[in-house]
């Protein structure tokens, strides 16, 4: 008869692995001299929508509620997946996109994804948030590390390449807005999307003084960040949005490549499929029509334009260079 000694016996060793010799191999990998740099074989990221949207890219859109964030993010979306080109800036080839909704009623995205849509594709995938309740019993919750990790093995799977998140607030629940450590729970996350090459695209509510909510934390790791302010010009729209879209981050492009955009959707009752039309607009144009409409004070300008006095201010001194615009004091009007 064994005895328990015998058992124990047959039991292998677990040697124990020495995880700081193993880093230090590692270690000696990735270690280059300067001079061998340049022959470093990583390969480059990919441009995916004209020079600012790369591969393994961070983003954000962020505005007020209701002013066509999600109009905006399902355009791209739609137009990285049929290929084509989005405004001004060409898609350089079709991408798998899938699209995460935690708000939206699923007729609104179905209503929108189907106006949007201008040519058949395979690449367009939604996880919806009702649905996923529906058919699945399931909450969302992009905090919860476990969620993180089968969506990112998701992704991997079905080979995703620019992942939208609509929006903040509603996928990322249980964590502090406004504490920066809280952060932490979703940023190492969003750095292995990175490292895999998946692009990913967050949307965001705008506060009350016109940036982005919370911490500005969350912008330290983005490559470009997408402002939505009301267009000047703004009616009531029944149905779809119009707006500007600006770029207060863009690590990838420069303002000449990246105006400010004028956005219009549009989708008339009866209609499936919606107008869009965009124009480009400087930020000396905008600023030029709070002037045009009354504003006087660098305070007021740069509220309404979701910058900071600083920039109203050298937006200032350009147009008084002009001869456009005069300064009595502390406040501004037009010249003539």
């Amino acid at each position: 008869m064994n005895t328990l000694t015998d058992k124990m016996q047959d039991v292998p060793e677990v040697v124990p692995v020495d995880l700081k010799a193993e880093w230090l191999a590692d270690l000696a990998k990735g270690i280059c001299p300067a001079s061998a740099l340049a022959q470093l074989k990583v390969p480059p990221r990919e441009q995916i929508l004209g020079e600012w949207f790369k591969e393994a890219d961070l983003g954000f859109i962020f505005g007020a509620r209701g002013l066509g964030k999600t109009w905006l993010a399902l355009l791209i979306g739609r137009r990285c997946a049929e290929g084509g080109s989005l405004a001004h800036w060409p898609v350089h080839k079709s991408r798998r996109v899938l699209y995460v909704d935690g708000e939206m009623a699923l007729d609104s995205i179905r209503e929108r994804d189907a106006a949007l849509s201008i040519a058949p594709t395979e690449g367009m995938f939604y996880l919806q948030h009702e649905a996923l309740f529906h058919l699945a019993g399931k909450v969302l919750n992009l905090t919860n590390s476990i969620v993180q990790a089968a969506l990112l093995a998701k992704c991997q799977r079905d080979k995703i390449e620019v992942l939208i998140l609509d929006n903040l607030s509603c996928l990322f629940t249980g964590i502090k807005e406004n504490d920066a450590d809280a952060w932490e729970l979703v940023l190492p996350w969003l750095l292995e999307l990175r490292r895999n090459r998946i692009a990913v695209i967050i949307v965001a509510h705008a506060g009350r003084n016109g940036f982005m909510r919370g911490t500005s934390r969350r912008e330290d790791a983005a490559n470009w960040i997408i402002q939505l302010t009301e267009a000047k010009d703004e009616v009531e729209i029944q149905n779809g949005a119009k707006f500007v879209a600006r770029f207060v981050k863009n690590r990838n492009a420069t303002e000449t490549d990246c105006p400010p955009i004028e956005w219009h959707f549009s989708l008339s009752k009866g209609e499936t499929r919606a107008r869009v039309s965009w124009k480009k607009i400087s930020t000396a144009q905008i600023f030029r029509q709070w002037i045009e409409d009354g504003l006087t004070s660098a305070k007021d300008i740069a509220e309404e334009m979701g910058i900071s006095t600083g920039q109203v201010s050298k937006l200032a001194k350009r147009a008084m260079a002009e001869g456009w615009l005069k300064k009595n004091g502390r406040s501004y009007a037009l010249a003539g």
